[in-house]
């Protein structure tokens, strides 16, 4: 018997600035969160952290919005986390796919929660509400980030208790994995909070920041901008109010051309 050569993935079609990729898995969360997976081109690279524009060709055209891919750079396929908005011109269509239906996922990743953005630093926080989570789905799964930090901290703060997605991800599954759960288990740190249902942590990441109540229930000292390292992604409000929590803190926001002590995504509207 003779080792047999395994061809590589086929190129996915293209269509003008979007590679055509097939569904390969949907999940419904709830009636407002869902997730799914596609193929992925062979040629396309990003960074963890980066997004992309994913969507529909409806009546002959790109109809499309910036989705942060939530797989990590070295994984075959693409994932993303989505809300459900019923009249939205895109989420209302993007909604009812299924697997082996196709998706337009633009060529060019790009964005600004990178690590390359950041200072070196001990912890890196990544502070997320909503589907803002998707970013950290892509970095929590990357073994650069475990290298670069010794204690790595993911907080997605919902209204909800059921809008906790993924939670099984960060506390059973990541930890517990036959490759990467040695690198993970002793530095993740996952940290959910629910602001209109009673949960074992409740309130904004906001609030629990300014009282300390995070740090308290971590086990960690509060934030220090020779030390901590942070990450933003959620609505335009909440990022605002951690942006001048940080600032306020001395933090300064980093890009790839000048890392500083935080970064944040702006690039996400609801349709």
């Amino acid at each position: 018997m003779t080792d047999a050569t395994v061809a590589a993935p086929a190129p996915s079609k293209a269509r003008g600035a979007f590679l055509v990729e097939r569904v390969t898995w949907v999940q419904h969360w709830t009636d407002e969160l869902f997730s799914f997976r596609t193929t992925r081109d062979p040629g396309l690279r990003f960074q963890s952290g980066q997004f992309v524009m994913v969507g529909l060709e409806v009546d002959g055209k790109p109809l499309v919005r910036a989705y942060s891919i939530a797989s990590p750079a070295w994984h075959d396929e693409l994932e993303f986390y989505s809300i459900k908005v019923q009249n939205g011109p895109l989420t209302s269509r993007l909604q009812n796919i299924k697997v082996g239906d196709e998706v337009l996922i633009g060529k060019k990743p790009t964005g600004t929660l990178v690590l390359d953005g950041l200072k070196p630093g001990k912890r890196l926080y990544m502070l997320g509400t909503g589907t803002g989570l998707a970013p950290w789905l892509s970095l929590a799964r990357d073994p650069d980030v475990y290298e670069r930090f010794e204690t790595v901290v993911v907080t997605h703060t919902v209204r909800q208790v059921a809008d906790l997605n993924y939670r099984e991800l960060f506390e059973t599954e990541l930890p517990n994995d036959e490759i990467l759960g040695e690198i993970v288990a002793p530095k993740l740190r996952y940290y959910p909070t629910v602001t209109r249902e009673p949960f074992k942590t409740q309130g904004r990441i906001t609030d629990l920041i300014a009282s300390g109540q995070m740090f308290r229930d971590l086990g960690l000292p509060p934030f220090n901008p020779a030390e901590d390292r942070v990450m933003l992604c959620g609505g335009p409000s909440v990022l605002a109010d951690l942006k001048a929590q940080l600032e306020a803190m001395g933090y300064v926001e980093g890009s790839i051309a000048q890392p500083g002590d935080y970064v944040l995504e702006r690039a996400f509207v609801e349709t």
